[in-house]
């Protein structure tokens, strides 16, 4: 079994589905409220701000800036004993500021997740979104250096 084929799967439902389609698709989108247009992930049913049931999904441009990281030693999990170490970033959307996504930051589009040294990580670092099938129907979200075109 490869490190990738070991990494836990994401759970997927009708709210989330159109997220991972999406994904899969290789395009970043974020639901929305359809009454007062906040930004929202990961999605849900209701608007945390007006309460409104109405959504609709819109495309990203991709692009953020590392808000935060971290570097789990020992991993937590052991799915991901054998790519320890590796980078946990926070990374703020371009669009939203305070809309945010974990992820890893990686060398490019299938790279493992422990592909970047993570002495070289810097906070406010501009990144750009890549997917990476991990099965037939999942893309994960990685992010990638701007400058590395991704």
């Amino acid at each position: 079994m490869t490190a990738t084929e070991s990494l836990l799967l994401p759970e997927i439902d009708e709210v989330s589905r159109p997220f991972w389609e999406a994904a899969a698709a290789g395009e970043l989108r974020m639901q929305g409220c359809a009454r007062c247009r906040a930004l929202r992930f990961p999605p849900r049913p209701v608007c945390p701000r007006c309460r409104s049931f109405d959504a609709q999904w819109r495309t990203m441009s991709g692009r953020g800036r590392i808000w935060s990281f971290a570097v789990p030693h020992p991993p937590l999990l052991p799915a991901f004993m054998a790519v320890a170490p590796y980078n946990v970033v926070v990374v703020e959307l371009e669009e939203d500021p305070l809309l945010r996504m974990v992820g890893n930051l990686v060398e490019g589009p299938d790279a493992p997740i422990n592909s970047v040294d993570p002495s070289t990580i810097r906070i406010g670092e501009s990144v750009q979104v890549v997917f990476q099938r991990v099965a037939e129907d999942v893309a994960l979200p990685r992010w990638v250096r701007a400058s590395a075109g991704g």
